[in-house]
């Protein structure tokens, strides 16, 4: 079995790292950087990896070691009282690991020889014999570089010894040291002259300016071009119109007749007829009003001037609080409307090709009006309970259509007087219950009574309760470490290696079960990783050791955690 520490070299890139021992709890792993205690990392669900929160830096020293509590037992043996193996396990773990500790520290250890050595009896003290010699001390030298330095540091250490030339060459130099420090005048006078560079690159900036200024000018000069020649046309349209007035001279009798109009020619000249002319003259509306001409419509609005149309188009008029109403009230969309809601409102679901009806509690299928057996809860009253609402016992979250749902309190249905059922979430009783009353609700909505064949289901989680009691598991054959997963079943083969397995999270009534197949659980075991939950009520891991071993786990609560059963 593995030592019960591991040693690693950062490299700056690199923040997982393997460990490779056994251990009781997380809590008896520490971890050193440098010799400095850090927390700064998380662990793997399967409890072999540790990874830091940033990459240890390079060539620093990483040490994962193991030290298991030695304060107290961790198994008190009572008389009379049940020899579990749980118990037996847990007890030798910790003399096991706490013996392999002591070793590994005592190794880890530089060590007297006592070929070196020796006890004076005279003195009471330890003497040595002879001091050692280069070759002795070349060994320990090499023992501690290769114990305690990285490979970097050794290099590291390599080049400062290679960098005396470059010491040398520093100091041949001063000549070159003395020249700068002569001209120091001349750096003053460079440096007085900065001032100067500041104003000659302010004064670019300004010719910059005056330059946009005039690019600004010339594109002045050409608009005022520009208006000359709007001007110059404009004066060819008055002379244009002094010849139209000319020959207005010659149509007197038009003009007799148009002052024969005054009254309506003046009423075209009230604020909101202006309005509207004005809104007529847009471009869309003349395009509008040129479609109006052409022969096919000009045939439908001779259709709408028919009396029968007219009384419909009355009748719409009459009624269009309704109609705007029914635009509300109705929508055809992709996804739900999430403004303007109100309770009635349907749309239909071209997404889901599906009527949806706003309730107090969202959007539902419309079909959900209709009366059926939904979905049935269970309860368990605490003492004086009149309130019940989320999950019940069976993990199932109360949800019905307000108002559709039979409530029985220890088997008697309970009158409208005696609850109140209007949230869709919760019913409520108008006297508290007794402790471990038992609460049934009877949710109504839509229900098929069509038959649905086992192939048809090709997605979703059907929970296990819904299933047959008998249902056979699904076998899986591993020979490595793995997650197990509920309602599953695992031929295990350790013929080369150990299985480390980790439980995934429970819900009551799943069940897991584990086969010795190669006969070597004795040889190399299955060990059963919490994953979190206990098991058999507490929090330590599982370790099956027994040949052709066969079991099964079932998980009951976060208490109790997950159970041995078919032992």
């Amino acid at each position: 079995m593995a030592n019960s520490f591991v040693r690693y070299t950062g490299n700056g890139s690199t923040d997982a790292y393997a460990v490779p021992f056994s251990y009781r709890a997380q809590a008896d792993v520490s971890v050193t950087i440098d010799g400095v205690a850090t927390t700064a990392y998380t662990w793997n669900g399967a409890g072999t990896v540790i990874t830091f929160t940033s990459p240890p830096a390079d060539t620093t020293s990483i040490e994962i070691r193991r030290t298991t509590s030695q304060a107290a037992r961790l198994v008190d043996y009572a008389d009379g009282s049940v020899l579990k193996e749980n118990d037996l396990d847990t007890d030798s773990f910790q003399g096991f690991y706490m013996g392999q500790e002591a070793i590994d520290d005592a190794n880890d250890r530089i060590k007297l020889d006592n070929a070196d050595f020796q006890w004076d009896a005279q003195s009471k003290r330890i003497k040595s014999v002879a001091d050692p010699t280069a070759a002795q001390d070349a060994v320990t030298l090499n023992y501690l570089t290769a114990t305690y330095l990285s490979t970097a540091t050794i290099a590291h250490i390599a080049t400062l010894g290679a960098i005396s030339s470059d010491i040398s060459t520093v100091a041949g130099i001063s000549a070159n040291v003395t020249s700068v420090a002569s001209n120091a005048a001349n750096i003053n006078l460079v440096a007085g002259s900065i001032g100067s560079v500041n104003t000659v690159a302010t004064d670019i900036a300004k010719v910059i300016a005056v330059a946009n200024d005039l690019a600004e000018a010339v594109s002045e000069v050409e608009t005022v071009a520009d208006d000359l020649n709007e001007a110059t046309s404009e004066i060819d349209t008055v002379a244009t119109n002094i010849a139209n007035v000319n020959i207005v001279g010659g149509i007197n009798s038009d003009v007799t007749a148009v002052a024969g109009k005054a009254t309506e020619i003046g009423l075209l000249g009230v604020a909101g007829v202006i309005t509207d002319m004005d809104i007529l003259g847009t471009s869309a509306n003349v395009t509008a009003m040129g479609l109006l001409g052409i022969s096919a419509v000009v045939t439908d609005m001779g259709l709408l001037g028919t009396s029968a149309n007219v009384t419909n188009m009355d009748t719409c008029a009459d009624n269009l609080v309704g109609i705007n109403s029914f635009a509300e009230r109705y929508r055809i969309l992709s996804s739900a409307p999430v403004s303007d809601n109100d309770i009635g409102d349907l749309y239909f679901d071209t997404s889901a090709n599906e009527l949806k009806v706003y309730k107090s509690s969202g959007w539902a299928a419309a079909g959900s009006t209709v009366n059926g057996t939904s979905a049935r809860f269970n309860y368990t009253a605490t003492a004086a309970q009149t309130t019940f609402t989320g999950a019940d016992t069976n993990g199932e979250t109360l949800a019905y259509d307000a108002g559709f749902a039979d409530v029985y309190l220890n088997g008697v249905r309970l009158s409208g007087a005696d609850i109140t059922i209007t949230s869709g979430s919760s019913v409520v009783l108008a006297v508290g219950a007794s402790a471990g009353d038992i609460l049934d609700v009877v949710a109504y909505g839509t229900f098929s009574v069509a038959s649905i064949a086992a192939s048809a289901i090709t997605s979703g989680v059907i929970n296990s309760a819904r299933m047959p009691v008998t249902i056979a598991a699904t076998w899986e054959s591993k020979s490595n470490d793995f997650t197990a997963e509920a309602g599953k079943a695992y031929f295990c083969d350790t013929s080369s290696n150990d299985i480390d397995v980790t439980l995934p999270s429970g819900t009551i009534g799943d069940t897991i079960r584990f086969l010795d197949v190669s006969g070597t659980f004795d040889t190399n075991d299955l060990t059963v990783l919490n994953g979190g939950s206990k098991i058999q009520g507490a929090s330590a891991n599982l370790d099956v050791s027994t040949e052709r071993a066969g079991f099964a786990l079932v998980y009951y609560n976060s208490t109790q955690g997950w159970l041995l059963t078919e032992k």
